[in-house]
């Protein structure tokens, strides 16, 4: 099955065409101005390059979060638009479980941490194969480590920013070498889901948030 996958949850957005599990393209666009402007011309440039039409896409996946609410408005609206034009059916992944796989197999257990920012991290537990373990939340890093046995695996921009804190807590944790761009792992996933008729209608994706959007009030 060929799939065009779609990740706008961090500063780190990328879009993949998969096909028979393996990864025909990918690009990566790293940018602290959000993926507005440019996810549509992302995947356009890649189609061409792989000589593809849009409708030669059989089915869509997407991050849903937890990340950037608008990052996850962007990529979510994408897809959602590009699927209902060509027909075609979606699956909606967290970038969590997405981490997880990458360092799959790595230790007994794993961890993926995304920043939340305010000192807190988006994060969640799985055993050795990726399989998650209790849910995703968000909160102190140091709560979710209290839950890790010693020897754990971690991934993520979150595990980056508070390594310092992880390895004072959990002397023995690992941190696996892996890319933090998601969509080419992201579509690799999704094609056997898809394959058993997982997918659903673009209408009925919806974001994993975790957190409220933080909306200000404007001074009186």
């Amino acid at each position: 099955m060929r799939v065009l996958a779609v990740d706008t949850t961090t500063e780190r957005g990328s879009v993949a065409v998969t096909e028979d599990d393996g990864v025909r393209g990918e690009v990566r666009l790293a940018s602290s101005e959000g993926h507005s402007r440019r996810l549509l011309p992302a995947v356009d440039f890649l189609l061409q390059s792989l000589g593809l039409r849009p409708g030669d896409i059989e089915a869509y996946a997407v991050t849903t979060g937890p990340g950037s609410f608008t990052g996850l408005r962007v990529g979510l609206s994408t897809v959602q638009g590009l699927a209902l034009g060509a027909g075609r059916p979606c699956l909606g992944m967290s970038a969590l479980d997405v981490l997880a796989a990458r360092i799959a197999g790595a230790a007994p257990a794993s961890v993926a941490l995304m920043d939340a920012y305010r000192g807190e991290v988006y994060g969640a537990v799985y055993d050795g194969e990726g399989g998650p373990v209790g849910r995703a939340s968000v909160g102190r890093p140091e709560a979710l480590i209290a839950r890790t046995p010693a020897v754990t695996a971690f991934v993520g921009d979150g595990a980056e920013r508070h390594r310092e804190l992880i390895l004072s807590l959990r002397p023995r944790a690992l941190f696996p070498p892996r890319s933090l761009f998601l969509a080419g792992t992201l579509g690799r996933l999704a094609a056997p889901r898809l394959k058993r008729g997982e997918g659903v209608a673009p209408a009925e994706l919806r974001p994993l948030y975790l957190r409220e959007p933080d909306i200000r009030r404007p001074a009186p």
